[in-house]
């Protein structure tokens, strides 16, 4: 072994054969809607700041654009959701509503009123919404914006407001902020007060420092990646604080539903009658989304997510010609909107009465996650297969929301610290040269999890073990190329 990357094993290309057994890769719908609307790509080259430094590559995913060859290091689910996110640009939605993607992770909306245009959720970092602004008025003309909407308070949607609208704007009373109840509690709790912590664990989770490449980072199963420029926030001006209500902007009516504790602690989706045009936020994309994401967070209520989302079909699905997202892509015709939304809905629904009914059965948070699995009607749609959030961890985040970090087994309520229980197990184990010679032999069967999780042991009681380190970096590496999580190949 060393530390030079490896590609898959036997082991991992029969892992991604029994991965995808059930899903129907001739279902080409997904890539139609990818593209459909095109207008232009994104700007040619980097996105820079003023002085130089690097913040965000449009064109990192280059590699997964069109009809490349399936790598052998990528679960082939996972390699068909990069492939439909790895060509940006600007696209039309609908009449008057335009969206601008793989400037960021998440997408910058632009939606036209009489005079001129509503700008929603403004991305990571002012310099993307900037060239995103740019690129939406070079196609259609340039136009006052008139207001910004946050759909939530996760900073790739509030990150970039000041590269559309200017302090002095808003202060003036000239373009609202308008933002859910909560909004500005939720946004400083997460991204300021566990901000230190958060950031380091994101670096994993995004594949921030990973080579994008078939061996390194395909993206967070969200987009292509995060930007790393200037991350602004301008406090809302206008609140959102009951469902039903609305706001007139610029001649479009806009009708509100709060959606409060679902991907975030501050959400809310909205229809526009006048262009039989909805959006669930971040609530409804293509992917099963996170209960609780492993940067860390607040876990989510899966059980209010699918409530909201059977309440949203209840009141515009069947009105709606079109659904738009804050990531991905939109889905037209009120027939796949309603799908999109109850698959969504049944999805974290079945998550959280699974868990506890396994829970009350006396199974452990890890036994639930093992034991659960969607049934096929679920586990054959594209839309809530396992690329950002996975059922494994959103298991555990909804026991964890139940009962808290406690199994059950009085063993781990004072378990030692890992350095000191690592040695132990080593000393127990023979010492570390025979441990590492047994997790040798079974990596050689294809037992990366256990090679994982043994190993941790040694590398817990002597770091500088280098042989231990490289052979669980292996291990990591083939489990990285075996999942259908983005995150989880990230981390």
């Amino acid at each position: 072994m060393s530390i030079d990357r490896k590609g898959a094993t036997d082991f991992t290309k029969e892992a991604h054969v029994h991965s995808v057994r059930c899903l129907d890769f001739e279902d080409k719908a997904s890539f139609e809607e990818a593209r459909r609307g095109f207008i232009a790509p994104v700007p040619d080259g980097q996105i820079l700041k003023e002085d130089g430094d690097f913040v965000f590559d449009p064109h990192k995913l280059a590699f997964a654009s069109g009809e490349p060859e399936e790598p052998e290091t990528v679960n082939p689910s996972l390699w068909r959701q990069a492939r439909l996110y790895a060509d940006g640009g600007l696209f039309e939605v609908c009449d008057r509503i335009y969206q601008v993607r793989n400037l960021d992770i998440s997408n910058i909306t632009f939606i036209e009123g009489d005079t001129g245009v509503i700008v929603v959720d403004p991305l990571v970092s002012a310099e993307v919404a900037k060239a995103a602004l740019e690129l939406y008025f070079e196609h259609r003309g340039e136009k006052e914006v008139v207001a910004v909407i946050h759909s939530h308070s996760h900073v790739d949607h509030f990150g970039g407001v000041r590269g559309v609208v200017d302090q002095a704007d808003v202060d003036s009373g000239k373009i609202p902020i308008i933002a859910p109840e909560g909004f500005l509690e939720a946004a400083v709790s997460e991204n300021v007060a566990a901000g230190n912590v958060m950031t380091r664990r994101a670096m994993y989770q995004f594949g921030i420092l990973l080579p994008p490449d078939v061996q390194g980072t395909v993206g967070s199963g969200l987009g292509i990646g995060t930007s790393l420029g200037t991350i602004t926030l301008i406090p809302p001006t206008d609140l959102i604080t009951g469902t039903g209500e609305t706001r007139v902007i610029d001649g479009l009516t806009f009708e509100f539903m709060l959606t409060p504790d679902t991907e975030a602690p501050a959400e809310m989706h909205w229809y526009i009658p006048e262009l039989r045009a909805l959006t669930a936020a971040e609530n409804c994309t293509h992917t099963l989304h996170n209960t609780y994401p492993i940067r860390g967070a607040i876990v989510r209520d899966p059980q209010a997510w699918s409530m909201y989302l059977n309440d949203t079909i209840d009141r515009w699905a069947d009105k709606s010609d079109v659904m738009y997202a804050m990531h991905h892509w939109p889905v037209w015709g009120a027939d796949r909107v309603r799908e999109m939304l109850e698959k969504g809905r049944d999805a974290y629904r079945y998550i959280h009465d699974e868990t506890l009914r396994l829970a009350n059965h006396g199974l452990t948070p890890r036994e639930i996650a093992e034991q659960v699995e969607f049934p096929d009607s679920l586990a054959k749609h594209w839309s809530v297969r396992s690329y950002y959030g996975t059922i494994s961890h959103n298991v555990k985040s909804t026991y964890t929301r139940y009962l808290g970090w406690y199994d059950g087994n009085p063993s781990n309520l004072e378990p030692l610290v890992p350095t000191e229980s690592g040695r132990r197990y080593v000393e127990f184990m023979g010492g570390a040269g025979k441990v590492v010679s047994m997790a040798r032999e079974s990596f050689e069967k294809g037992e990366y999890r256990w090679v994982a999780e043994v190993l941790g042991h040694v590398v817990f009681a002597d770091p500088s073990n280098q042989e231990a380190r490289e052979l669980q970096a292996d291990a990591f590496e083939q489990l990285g190329y075996q999942t259908e999580s983005s995150t989880w190949r990230n981390a």
